[in-house]
């Protein structure tokens, strides 16, 4: 395949990058699942009550927890191959060696900000685990753990940006 679906944007013949790879491919086989759970169970919310004129009563709670799950399952996928909106007018004009130092920085910035978020969705989980969402039986707590999930991965990448320095592979760009 010329263009893959997950292009290898690190190294993965150590076994970080092996790891990391792996937890790359289960993110996006778990974000095609939610997707999917979300586009079915929301087409056929809308068959039901329109064609029908019935509907599933936990329709609204399942497709918002998959949105949830998917939109923060996404976002370590473009911070590994840097996907995510940037401005680096100013750090473009420096020397080589002072973007270098400057991205390298900023990686480990936010690697640390994405810790903290994750720590910060952890508590809030805990703390929220013993409600439970009005139509289901299920927990609260299940909107906030793809949050830490996300911020952790997020963490784990902009570590290895970090070390390793950005890639070279351009996911895009508007010019």
């Amino acid at each position: 395949m010329s263009h893959p679906v997950l292009p290898i944007v690190y190294d993965t013949r150590s076994w970080p990058g092996r790891t990391l790879h792996a937890l790359d491919t289960f993110v996006l086989l778990s974000l095609l699942l939610a997707v999917t759970v979300m586009v079915g169970v929301v087409s056929a919310q809308v068959a039901l009550r329109y064609g029908f004129n019935r509907s599933f009563d936990w329709a609204d709670e399942v497709s918002r927890l998959a949105f949830v799950w998917s939109i923060f399952l996404a976002i370590p996928l473009g911070v590994r191959q840097g996907a995510h909106i940037g401005i680096d007018i100013v750090v473009a004009k420096m020397p080589l060696q002072a973007q270098r130092f400057l991205r390298r920085g900023g990686a480990w910035l936010c690697a640390a900000m994405m810790l903290v978020i994750a720590w910060a969705a952890l508590g809030v989980a805990t703390e929220q685990w013993d409600e439970f969402m009005s139509v289901l039986d299920w927990s609260v707590g299940w909107f906030i753990v793809p949050v830490g999930v996300g911020a952790l991965l997020s963490a784990l990448h902009l570590v290895r940006i970090a070390i390793q320095g950005p890639s070279a592979f351009a996911a895009g760009g508007a010019e």
